[in-house]
């Protein structure tokens, strides 16, 4: 059996958007996820250790692809990043907001995570 893909989906405070990316793709079969903040306040702060186990990061902004840069670099050198541009609008599980993740991570997963 293939081995699931290792996400990691990171926004500021780890309560809405990534929050709500880990709940929609946690039973997913092709994945094992987990979440993170780039805030101290968040409810699980990135760190070295989450960042090496996942096989791809998703960020929400780019300013958490360049929080990871600043403060990762050599995880940033290596880990394949792609940003969704998802702003901090939207309520943790909110309709739109599931709609959004699931439209842009599915067309990233097609063209850039598969295989």
């Amino acid at each position: 059996m293939n081995q699931k893909l290792k996400i990691l989906f990171v926004c500021t405070v780890n309560r809405m958007r990534s929050a709500t990316a880990h709940s929609i793709y946690s039973d997913d079969e092709r994945f094992e996820v987990k979440s993170a903040g780039t805030d101290k306040s968040a409810n699980v702060v990135i760190s070295k250790e989450i960042l090496d186990w996942a096989d791809s990061v998703i960020v929400m902004e780019k300013q958490h692809r360049n929080f990871i840069q600043a403060h990762f670099k050599d995880i940033y050198k290596t880990k394949r990043i792609v940003c969704l541009y998802i702003p901090d609008d939207y309520e943790y599980m909110q309709a739109e907001l599931i709609a959004i993740l699931r439209h842009k991570f599915e067309d990233v997963y097609k063209r850039r995570l598969a295989g």
